[in-house]
């Protein structure tokens, strides 16, 4: 069966949190359209600065977390 892309989504870059830099793909308006995936984002700089102030506590409840490393290491640890 061949299967075809019916939509590429480019992403922007934002911060969030503490002032972490990603780049947003998905998120916002694309919401109802990749329902039900609510939010992607990327971290991809070899900058620490970029993403060790991290994010404040805030509630994950029917969200879940998926970290994907493809070089290097993460620490990741809920807050609760």
């Amino acid at each position: 069966m061949e299967r075809k892309v019916s939509n590429k989504v480019k992403g922007y870059r934002t911060t969030d949190g503490a002032g972490v830099n990603l780049v947003r793909v998905l998120g916002g308006q694309t919401v109802e359209e990749y329902d039900p995936i609510l939010m992607l984002d990327s971290f991809d700089s070899t900058n620490p600065d970029d993403y060790t102030a991290g994010f404040p506590q805030h509630p994950h409840r029917g969200i879940e977390t998926v970290s994907y490393i493809y070089r290097g290491a993460m620490t990741h640890r809920d807050s609760l």
